[in-house]
């Protein structure tokens, strides 16, 4: 992800808390899908809905660049619909044994952080492929 601005790291910061708690997930989870430093508490994640980004640090900002992946690629399945991008975050898929897409995340973490963005965002998973254009 490349450096962003205070500004632009608030706005990322308030669009994924606000995604992550349409999916439904605990402090406890958000701590671990964000692999937000040891020691942060569930207690503060307010902090972040509020007024503080998220802190700068590498894991945790290639974990946003992912989950921003992620909700892009879920508004343009859902345009219409923004609700549904919830929706199908928390409904079992086959391409994840089974496990829902935020479950995936949480249990395989960055790796299933991965798994996610590349089953929507078909070009990032191109990408990743190594696949060359002619």
């Amino acid at each position: 992800m490349k450096a962003l601005t205070e500004s632009q790291r608030m706005a990322a910061t308030l669009k994924i808390m606000e995604a992550v708690d349409e999916w439904g997930l605990t402090g406890e989870q958000i701590i671990a899908v964000l692999d937000l430093p040891e020691g942060q508490r569930t207690r503060h994640l307010q902090k972040f809905r509020d007024d503080m980004p998220f802190p700068d640090v590498e894991s945790t900002n290639a974990r946003m660049a992912c989950l921003l992946g992620i909700l892009d690629a879920l508004r343009t399945s859902y345009p219409r619909n923004l609700k549904m991008g919830a929706r199908w975050m928390n409904m079992p898929h086959r391409r994840f044994q089974k496990r829902t897409p935020v479950r995936t995340m949480l249990e395989d973490g960055e790796t299933g952080i991965i798994a996610v963005l590349s089953e929507l965002d078909c070009v990032y998973a191109w990408e990743l492929s190594g696949s060359k254009r002619n």
